[in-house]
């Protein structure tokens, strides 16, 4: 088993996704500890609260009952690098961090902020790769798993494409049927 990443930092798209799926608990289980840079709790919690949405209440009860870190970015760590695609804030400030720490892995679900990870040469998990991750440590089983992608494909309020679903339950099923023939 591969050694766990020093620094886990989580963008705000898996974190909606994971409390709309009240499926939270996972990164834990999965990560061990997950940091978020100050401007990305804006986003899932003030912003949140303030449009109304239900999994802003979750994931900030969340945060304050793991006593998780909220991050701040300093100007410098903004300033010293320039990402080559455009950002959203909460992906800028969790690249900026990560960085500066070797041995992270970012939780993105956006593809330019995935591409613009890779650049930099972090590790990168989207809320499939994090679902995935949490079936591999036997958080659930792959009929559990199966039943979340499918909730995923059918939400309209998720922004992950259902192909991307149907892809990653092919490959696990192609995964399972060669080991099963070993």
């Amino acid at each position: 088993m591969s050694q766990a990443p020093k620094t886990v930092l989580s963008d705000s798209g898996p974190l909606i996704l994971l409390a709309k799926l009240h499926r939270l608990e996972l990164l834990g289980k999965v990560f061990g500890q997950v940091s978020i840079p100050k401007v990305v709790f804006d986003e899932v919690v003030t912003h949140g609260f303030a449009g109304g949405h239900a999994d802003a209440h979750l994931i900030k009860r969340f945060w304050q009952q793991h006593d998780w870190p909220i991050e701040e970015v300093s100007e410098t760590e903004l300033e010293s690098w320039r990402p080559a695609v455009t950002l959203g804030a909460g992906e800028l400030h969790v690249l900026a961090l990560a960085r500066n720490r070797p041995g992270s892995l970012v939780l993105l679900d956006d593809e330019l902020a995935r591409a613009e990870a890779r650049r930099l040469g972090l590790s990168v998990k989207g809320t499939l790769g994090a679902l995935v991750a949490a079936y591999r440590v036997s958080c659930f089983d792959f009929e559990e798993l199966e039943l979340i992608l499918e909730e995923i494909e059918a939400r309209p309020d998720f922004w992950i494409s259902p192909r991307l679903c149907r892809e990653v339950l092919a490959a696990l099923r192609a995964e399972a049927a060669q080991a099963a023939s070993s």
